[in-house]
């Protein structure tokens, strides 16, 4: 027997929160094969089957707490082979017609998530269009996976009986398993004691409505545009609706004069209030930043920045940088050589207090913010002063994926000097960020707006920023906060600054 152990869980990370279990007690696993998936305060770490057997014991359920070192659970190895044939006398025993069970589920294909495209890491069930148990043709439509970006169908790999592994909503991953096909062996053995069933049924239930047959993707259109399916043309496949037919339907609906409106009915009562559990980064972030404001003397100031002469900059030589480097010219680069120049010159905004210390740090690690799905993570570009605008956009882009993945590691979270955060890109005018400790510094960006400034005596439209630092005055003077920000201003506007080191 072989326990399941929870793994060193990261520098300050104590306990874990059980995510998911992917097997039960009984099945059988492969060494090395994902078992259990944790969920700290920064990171998801999967654990996997210490060795092959059969799933003996869960010791943790899903949503307990557990630490380092914890046993979760155990594998009894060599099981699975055991297990098969300590079960057929028992079903022997009962008089079950099921003695060919063994061979059956020997012969059985399992049905496995696909791929599911460039930087998909996970999607969830969708309805299961069959139930287990129920006889299935290949290639027959089985239930549809839905991701951030595209929705998967997933179709039965051969004739047999459907056996399903993984609940509608449940979240999955590519090649895990959600369920599998008996042998055809099994479907003919399923169909005769189906048919008395179906007998007394009236021959018009024959005629099944195609609402039932009809995938998650399309049953959304028809349900929002409350259209008769059996009214609507079907060109796909063994005559199946596709999401263009009912498209194609929307239209037609709305060329149609429209019928005299019937009375409405009342609308069907929702429940007022849901109360869902927070996630642990959830819980995590709300704490950081509550103590983020209850230990440090936090003040922001503001400034503002014309980004006519780097937006200029950025049109001009987008084509040829992104030719020469393979990848895109954006603002973060220019903020980045902005922020460390100025953090050169304020060190106290790259310092941290340490009780009655003050840690100046002579190296210039800058944390990204970005927002995620499931919170917000801020990865760490390390050695930021020795990049290039080329070397900061790819790290900056490869440690963006990542979090949207879901795949930071622990090190890439940690260790930063000073942040940036981005509110444009979402449209934020301007904002207040709160420190990440222990921090002394955080800038904020926001959208670019066209409006009147004064030139030279004139008035004149030009793309304007708003800058917004916050820092902890504890360390930080209000005068060196305030030509920190000039600092960048000064470099934003006139970018040759930078190459003349002015």
């Amino acid at each position: 027997m072989a326990d399941i152990l929870t793994p060193a869980l990261g520098e300050s990370v104590t306990e874990a929160t059980i995510a998911k279990w992917t097997k039960k007690v009984g099945d059988a696993v492969k060494k090395d094969e994902l078992l259990v998936e944790l969920e700290t305060d920064k990171v998801s770490l999967e654990v996997v089957a210490p060795a092959d057997g059969v799933l003996g014991a869960i010791n943790a359920a899903e949503g307990d707490t557990v630490a380092p070192g914890t046993v979760l659970g155990s594998v009894t190895e060599g099981g699975a082979a055991a297990a098969a044939p300590a079960a057929a006398p028992a079903k022997a025993a009962k008089g079950e017609p099921k003695a060919a069970a063994p061979a059956a589920a020997a012969s059985s294909i399992d049905i496995t998530v696909p791929v599911m495209g460039e930087s998909v890491a996970e999607g969830s069930m969708g309805k299961w269009l069959k139930k287990s148990g129920e006889a299935v043709k290949k290639d027959e439509l089985l239930v549809e996976i839905e991701t951030d970006k595209v929705a998967v169908e997933v179709s039965a790999p051969a004739d047999g009986v459907l056996t399903i592994a993984a609940d509608e909503g449940s979240t999955v991953t590519p090649g895990q398993k959600i369920g599998s096909i008996a042998a055809s062996g099994a479907a003919a053995a399923a169909a005769p004691a189906a048919a008395p069933a179906a007998a007394p049924a009236s021959t018009g239930s024959a005629q099944v409505s195609k609402n039932e047959t009809l995938s998650p993707a399309v049953q959304r259109v028809v349900a929002e545009n409350n259209l008769d399916p059996r009214a609507i043309a079907a060109t796909g496949p063994k005559g199946n609706i596709t999401k263009g037919d009912a498209i194609a339907a929307i239209g037609a609906v709305a060329a149609a004069p429209a019928p005299a409106a019937a009375p409405a009915a009342p609308r069907a009562l929702a429940p007022r209030e849901e109360r869902v559990k927070m996630t642990r980064l959830r819980q995590t972030i709300a704490r950081r930043l509550k103590e983020s404001q209850n230990t440090a003397a936090q003040l922001t100031t503001f400034n503002e920045v014309d980004m006519t002469n780097v937006m200029a900059l950025r049109a001009q030589y987008k084509e040829v940088f992104e030719k020469r480097h393979g990848v895109k010219l954006g603002f973060m680069s220019f903020f980045t050589k902005a922020v460390v120049a100025a953090l050169q010159e304020i060190p106290a905004v790259n310092a941290e207090i340490d009780g009655t210390d003050i840690i100046y740090k002579n190296h210039y690690d800058i944390g990204v913010a970005v927002g995620t799905d499931k919170g917000l993570v801020v990865p760490v570009l390390r050695d930021a002063d020795t990049l290039s605008l080329a070397g900061i956009e790819k790290g900056i882009g490869a440690l963006g994926k990542a979090a949207r993945d879901g795949a930071l590691t622990m090190d890439q979270l940690q260790g930063g000097t000073f942040t940036i955060t981005n509110g444009g890109t979402y449209g934020s005018l301007m904002s207040t960020p709160i420190l990440n400790a222990p921090q002394s510094g955080i800038l904020g960006m926001h959208n670019i707006v066209q409006r009147p400034m004064a030139i030279n005596g004139e008035v004149k439209i030009r793309p304007m920023m708003y800058l917004a630092l916050s820092y902890d005055h504890r360390i930080v003077d209000g005068k060196e906060a305030v030509t920190f920000l000039v600092r960048i201003k000064e470099l934003l506007e006139d970018p040759q600054r930078a190459l003349l080191d002015l």
